[in-house]
């Protein structure tokens, strides 16, 4: 489906956030992929890349780097305990609200 933007950009961070709880200490490329098989659609690196950064100012995600696998390194974002628990409440709140509309 093609979502709106302003949809998106409403749920995006909850979304990731979902991944990461799911797949714990993925790469960008990965959370991308994730997103899209989960419905999202393609999410650019200029959008998602951005989110994860200030996900990560505000400690709901940290990051690593790793060697790639015969290639470049890789940045990895595993999701603490903040983290969780902020998704959690994410979804929480946005399973509220698509019950009252």
């Amino acid at each position: 489906m093609n979502w709106p933007g302003d949809w998106l950009r409403g749920v995006l961070e909850m979304a990731v956030l979902r991944v990461l709880a799911n797949e714990p200490s993925s790469y960008g490329y990965a959370i991308s992929v994730a997103l899209d098989r989960n419905g999202l659609g393609t999410v650019k690196g200029g959008t998602l890349y951005p989110l994860l950064a200030r996900l990560e100012q505000a400690a709901h995600v940290e990051t690593r780097w790793e060697a790639g696998p015969g290639g470049p390194g890789r940045r990895y974002y595993p999701i603490p305990a903040s983290g969780r628990a902020t998704q959690k409440t994410a979804a929480a709140a946005g399973g509220a609200l698509a019950r009252t509309t």
